[in-house]
């Protein structure tokens, strides 16, 4: 896939202005989208990311190097992972996709709040365990779309055990 060594840990840790949040990855329901996650926050694919898309009481979504919602990482579109095992609740890393369900890649997005109508559309990958309130700060888009004007970013991010 990479030269580079996807790591050990099972915790995606976001730098963001606010803060630090820390994600526990659940290789359990979605190794592929696990492996891709830490093997792109280890490249450094991750850092200084704009959070593209945020809309206020659903979610706040990153992960495409253009800040566009168009582009994802060179590694090929990962193959769905959808699970009745868990839920779309507040903090809830979930992988972004477009219509097609084996479309996901790089772009990720992280629950404001429980929607239950997600629950086995989109891979589960992982939950916030530390740092939900900065996660809160992100700043909102406008609209329906959510895109967000001067978005803020993933200041670096990275795998710890």
């Amino acid at each position: 896939m990479s030269e580079t060594a996807v790591p050990d840990g099972n915790k995606l840790v976001f730098e963001l202005k606010s803060g630090k949040v820390v994600i526990e990855l659940r290789p359990d329901l979605a190794p592929l989208a696990v492996e891709r996650l830490k093997l792109l926050a280890s490249e450094g694919f991750y850092d200084g990311v704009k959070f593209h898309r945020v809309i206020e009481g659903f979610m706040a979504q990153g992960g495409d190097p253009t800040g566009t919602g168009t582009s994802g990482s060179s590694y090929p579109d990962l193959k769905a992972e959808f699970t009745d095992k868990a839920k779309f609740e507040r903090g809830t890393l979930g992988m972004a996709r477009t219509m097609a369900p084996h479309s996901a890649n790089s772009q990720f997005f992280i629950m404001f709040q429980d929607v239950p109508s997600l629950n086995g559309q989109y891979t589960i990958a992982g939950k916030v365990v530390e740092g939900m309130e900065y996660v809160d700060q992100i700043k909102r888009g406008a609209g329906s779309s959510g895109v967000v004007k001067d978005p803020d970013t993933i200041v670096k991010a990275y795998v710890e055990a």
